[in-house]
């Protein structure tokens, strides 16, 4: 499977507001007025004001002081303390709003004069764009583990927003700026691949295996299965966070395309095989996770795809073959909003309502809600073998025709299609787990790399939002376009 984040699957989960304090203990606590009044002292110290244009590149930068307090400060602040720190942050500590509609309007009265004016004056105005916390923030970055406790305060910014604890557009404000500086900071450029082996560090492994939440690894054996022969997982790590994988990726070795999960986590040949570089025809991808919550939409996961390819590659010349093996998050609940409206009556055609019928304990579209709620019609084969063609042809729909703002609606999708891949190939109960059957009733998808092509897909998809599809996905297609009624 694939997952991203980025994607959460690319894994972004949101980062708990009582995470394990970035710098330790020693921050004040506070309550009430007083801790207003501790902050607002607080950001005096340590968000120094912004130099004049003619001294941005002479001032000396605040001392570490400034930096290290405001992160002991912080990360000794419990979640409303947090949110009320952030919004002052990004409130009182951002663009100067006058002097910018100021030089805006010189901007204007520039437009009748020589080149070199024009562009002295945008240039003023864009360093009057900078907001004052800017400066806290690089500074921060600087300092031992600054990186990573920027990181973390993302998380805290995005949580904030997802939970809508807090509507004001400073804090989104906030939220772009970090987004900006940790895509400098992470730009593929300056991150590593690692190949993790059973020799790497145990914490490493250990950290591998606690962030596979997909397809759970089990005990240590699993794990060294994961890494072992026919596998390979890599990672993309950072010289300012050491230690910690910042995405990783799982890739079966196999003789073809996989099309289940169970084949690549509960089917191990044995941990001693030698690998037959004839049985390695194909590289499938069958998970990627972000293990950060906080770069949540900084481009990695497509940057390790593709570097890992090229590691591939250089280890097997004749590979050619590269695809994921990903789930479908949200179809199951999609289909089940179907079912309850209106509309849920013309999923399904009369043969297949009727199939249903025959062991629902309701009838029409909320027997068939109740049945793929509980997971229970995995048991009959009947059932499994009349809903198939309904249940192919709905997913294929759903990925290839669902949509918001012209893009595919499911993220990992969307995730693969940016990427250039090609919606390959739809399959039956390929993942049997509970999870699986709950998410998207068993089905997964391959989305298959043809290299030669990944460039020309990725333009078209994101220029003209027209998905690459294979001749078995489009007649799924077709086929819901003609027998159901939405």
């Amino acid at each position: 499977m694939i997952r991203l984040n980025f994607v959460r699957t690319l894994r972004y989960s949101p980062s708990s507001w009582h995470r394990r304090r970035a710098i330790g203990a020693g921050a004040p606590s506070c309550v009430g007025r007083r801790c207003a009044h501790s902050m607002d002292d607080m950001l005096k110290r340590t968000v120094a004001p912004m130099p004049t244009y003619e001294t941005r590149d002479k001032s000396p930068p605040p001392a570490e002081a400034s930096s290290l307090e405001f992160m002991r400060f912080y990360g000794g602040l419990e979640r409303p303390q947090k949110l009320e720190l952030l919004d002052k942050l990004s409130a009182q500590c951002g663009v100067d709003h006058r002097g910018v509609s100021e030089l805006a309007a010189k901007l204007l009265e520039a437009q009748q004069r020589d080149l070199g004016t024009v562009l002295q004056v945008e240039d003023r105005l864009r360093y009057s764009l900078t907001p004052r916390y800017k400066l806290l923030l690089s500074h921060i970055s600087r300092v031992e583990g600054g990186v990573k406790f920027l990181v973390d305060l993302r998380a805290d910014v995005l949580e904030i927003i997802s939970s809508q604890a807090c509507d004001s557009p400073h804090i989104r404000d906030l939220n772009g700026a970090l987004k900006s500086l940790l895509s400098e900071w992470f730009s593929a450029g300056l991150l590593q691949l690692e190949r993790i082996t059973w020799q790497s560090p145990c914490e490493t492994l250990q950290k591998i295996s606690q962030y596979e939440a997909v397809h759970p690894v089990r005990n240590w054996t699993d794990i060294k299965r994961r890494v072992g022969p026919y596998r390979r997982c890599y990672a993309f790590t950072h010289s300012a966070m050491p230690g910690e994988p910042l995405v990783v990726l799982h890739v079966a070795l196999t003789e073809e395309i996989s099309d289940n999960i169970q084949s690549i986590v509960r089917e191990f040949s044995s941990l001693d095989a030698e690998e037959d570089i004839k049985k390695i025809n194909a590289a499938v991808f069958y998970s990627i996770s972000s293990t950060q919550a906080g770069l949540q939409g900084v481009e990695l996961g497509n940057f390790l795809i593709k570097k890992v390819v090229r590691e591939l590659q250089g280890e097997f010349p004749h590979l050619t073959q590269f695809s994921s093996l990903s789930p479908i998050p949200g179809f199951t609940g999609w289909l089940l909003g179907l079912l309850k409206g209106a509309r849920g009556g013309g999923l399904l055609t009369g043969p297949e309502w009727e199939e249903v019928a025959a062991v629902a304990a309701a009838p029409g579209p909320e027997g068939l809600r109740k049945l793929l709620s509980d997971g229970e019609w995995v048991r009959s084969e009947r059932l499994a073998g009349a809903l198939r063609p309904a249940l192919m042809r709905l997913c294929a729909w759903y990925l290839y025709g669902e949509k918001r703002r012209g893009y595919a609606i499911n993220p990992v999708a969307n995730f693969h299609l940016q990427n250039g891949a090609v919606l390959w190939r739809l399959n039956w109960q390929a993942d049997t787990s509970a999870r699986g059957i709950t998410a998207s009733c068993g089905m997964m998808v391959n989305y298959r790399y043809f290299l030669e092509e990944t460039t020309a897909n990725s333009a078209s998809y994101l220029g003209s939002k027209v998905i690459a599809t294979s001749d078995q996905v489009q007649n799924l297609v077709s086929q819901f376009q003609k027998m159901s009624k939405l």
